[in-house]
């Protein structure tokens, strides 16, 4: 670390104590323990090649749902992310070339979980992501960076597989041929999304990107989804990888990395209450062809992730961060689980979908 804290705080013309917080994996978060509350963030340059432009996305899109919160008789300063400006009225401080900070107001009597403790906790969010979507859907998408390109262009996914594959830099691929074989033999559902959206029978809208239930703050008192944070990844893109990528993690019996896979299978009741909170918000915005590819979106977006783990490790373990070995293996693993058990549930799930609509 080449900056000092004190400094960069005062550059948003504040002077408090602050703390590590949190347990995110890609940027430096701290706490303002002060009245009011602020977090800090430095944003991870080496994952975000171009800060500004992610600042850019994110001033652009907070600034119009505080408009549509207040329009609706909203609370601004809980239900969207507030960022506190620097002294020269920027959206962040660029204290060198390697280091960018931006400031948030913290959003109290609110809390996120991991895993859903409850079905009624998976449905607020699903609520909250559904709300998301649907205030952000007159946003005009083309001021959007496309911040990492390709982020959910499958077929370029399973491009790199199998280059990973092919290369197998590690001389892993003689004890993964089992799943590598499970990939290849569903390469053809790669182009499906892709290609609707190229065609126009999928539209590209302003789209989250990393939908994962502790991206929602929820009221400590009442349960209700609050605010959809971490916005990063904001981007244009189809609403149906933000809801699959939900339910690829949320509607798991298991953990990511489960290594007895007895333990994993889709869970129809998660994936109920999702659909049931996220179609109440957004449901009438969806054209025919989102409607019907809602619940491949969950498979599709669970094999890319399953594809995406199985590379790195045969390239070494290289992009997710691994705390024992084998363990991109095993997500891997967890997730072709879900997506045979989805296979054998498109039917019931596409029913659930219309039930709802």
């Amino acid at each position: 670390m080449n900056y000092n804290l004190s400094d960069i705080i005062r550059n948003f013309e504040i002077n408090v104590e602050i703390e590590p917080y949190g347990n995110g994996h890609i940027n430096d978060t701290y706490i303002a323990q002060s009245d009011p509350k602020y977090i800090l963030q430095r944003i991870n340059s080496a994952v975000f090649k171009n800060p500004e432009q992610v600042m850019s996305n994110i001033m652009g899109v907070t600034e119009h749902l505080r408009r549509k919160i207040i329009e609706n008789g909203g609370n601004p300063e809980r239900e969207t992310l507030n960022l506190v400006k620097t002294r020269d009225g920027k959206s962040y401080y660029k204290a060198d070339s390697d280091n960018y900070f931006r400031m948030y107001k913290f959003i109290e009597d609110a809390v996120s979980y991991d895993k859903a403790e409850n079905l009624r906790q998976f449905c607020e969010a699903a609520k909250a992501f559904g709300r998301f979507q649907n205030m952000l859907s007159d946003y005009p998408v083309e001021k959007l960076y496309e911040t990492i390109p390709d982020f959910h262009d499958t077929r370029k996914r399973f491009e790199n597989f199998e280059t990973a594959v092919t290369e197998d830099r590690m001389h892993r691929l003689a004890g993964v041929k089992k799943e590598v074989d499970f990939a290849f033999a569903r390469k053809e559902d790669t182009g499906i999304i892709v290609d609707a959206i190229a065609d126009g029978r999928v539209p590209i809208r302003v789209t989250h990107n990393d939908t994962k239930l502790n991206n929602v703050m929820l009221d400590k008192q009442t349960g209700e989804g609050v605010c959809v944070i971490d916005l990063d990844t904001v981007m244009p893109g189809s609403l149906l990888y933000d809801y699959g990528d939900a339910l690829r993690f949320g509607a798991s019996s298991g953990a990511e990395d489960e290594r007895d896979l007895n333990k994993i299978w889709f869970d129809l009741d998660l994936f109920e209450v999702f659909t049931q909170g996220f179609l109440s918000e957004v449901g009438g915005a969806l054209n025919e062809e989102e409607v019907r590819l809602l619940p491949f979106s969950a498979k599709i977006m669970t094999y890319e992730c399953g594809i995406r783990f199985l590379g790195d490790y045969l390239n070494g373990d290289t992009y997710f961060k691994i705390h024992r070995h084998g363990q991109n293996l095993d997500r891997a693993r967890t997730q072709f689980k879900l997506v045979a058990d989805i296979e054998t549930k498109l039917g019931i799930m596409a029913d659930i979908v219309n039930k709802y609509l």
